[in-house]
């Protein structure tokens, strides 16, 4: 997609600290901000400054995805998933290559309209879990070494589709959804070995269920803070929502309910559909969908919009937990903010 951006330049005097501990640059260096944020709610203001700015911090990437941060090495990494490329930021050394191929690393072909990872995330030893397109799987790579292994591939003998995000709950379980978005073709691809596209708990003593079978196109995933309700957003421009469900005792859900209908903001014309997500420490939800970053109440109630000017496709807390990292198409920027996100 092209993104149609407002950039302008300040020095760091305008942008006024963004705050101590994230997002700090030399006295004698200039910032790039971008977009701006619309409140929607007297609400916000517990969330974000009134002089916030969006800080521009890499750029030329085809669409970048998944931002998750290390914090056992204070970097970033996050996907490129058309360009097959995971790239590693930080403050001090700006943004490099960190992984190619980030996904399939076989001879050409026809297979893949999106062949590199996507969404990803830490476990609890520091190995990030990775959305991988290419291998049609959950994979695990060693931040160290760059060495892979496959978690899991298959679902009752079938390949998944193009796994695309996960969250992962203290317990080890991986929750992911599989919608056919890294298939040439989508759901008309001849590869495509399952009839629905689901989103799955791998249980932490490796079984394997479905969560949904129902939705059309299961994007980002999330989980609240106590871990008793889990949060997918449907990228289906004919029905934009953010679901909700009860978890019970065994991860599955006891209930499901639209959380959040994202038609009218869709309808107006907003950049982008519900795509990546996470969640503060209060239970807010930070979504992204028409028109940027939703920051939504544990109630459902839209309270505010952090706006690029295009499609942002997922975000990340990161830093001291109060930066918000945003992989906004060909952009990565971020933003300060009042409360503090859940960072592995």
């Amino acid at each position: 997609m092209t993104a149609t951006r407002r950039t302008v330049t300040l020095a760091l005097g305008a942008g006024a600290a963004i705050a101590a501990g994230g997002l700090s640059m030399s006295a004698q260096a200039a910032i790039q901000t971008l977009g701006s944020i619309r409140r929607l709610s007297p609400a916000l203001d517990a969330v974000i400054a009134p002089d916030a700015k969006i800080e521009k911090l890499a750029d030329g990437f085809t669409w970048s995805e998944g931002p998750v941060w290390v914090k056992n090495g204070q970097y970033l990494v996050f996907s490129d998933v058309p360009a097959n490329i995971m790239y590693r930021w930080s403050q001090k050394d700006g943004k490099s290559v960190f992984l190619s191929p980030s996904g399939y690393d076989g001879p050409p072909t026809k297979v893949f309209r999106e062949p590199g990872s996507n969404g990803m995330a830490l476990d609890a030893k520091g190995d990030l879990l990775v959305c991988n397109h290419g291998y049609r799987a959950i994979t695990k790579l060693d931040l160290k070494t760059k060495a892979r292994s496959v978690v899991v591939d298959r679902y009752q003998g079938k390949r998944f589709n193009s796994p695309n995000d996960l969250a992962v709950a203290r317990s080890g379980a991986i929750y992911f959804t599989d919608p056919p978005y890294g298939l040439e073709g989508l759901d008309a691809s001849p590869v495509k070995e399952l009839a629905f596209n689901g989103v799955y708990l791998l249980a932490a003593d490796g079984s394997l269920a479905v969560v949904d079978d129902k939705l059309t196109f299961p994007n980002g995933v999330a989980l609240s803070p106590d871990e008793k309700h889990l949060y997918v957003a449907v990228s289906d421009p004919s029905g934009p929502v953010i679901m909700a469900y009860d978890l019970g005792a065994d991860g599955l859900p006891t209930s499901r309910k639209v959380f959040f209908d994202a038609a009218a903001l869709h309808k107006a014309g907003g950049p982008g559909l519900p795509d990546g997500m996470c969640l503060d420490t209060e239970g807010r939800l930070y979504a992204t969908g028409p028109g940027g970053v939703l920051v939504i109440t544990p109630a459902g109630e839209l309270i505010g919009v952090i706006e690029t000017g295009g499609p942002i496709a997922n975000c990340a807390f990161g830093e001291d937990g109060k930066t918000l990292f945003l992989t906004a198409d060909k952009t990565l920027a971020g933003v300060r903010l009042k409360t503090t996100g859940l960072v592995w």
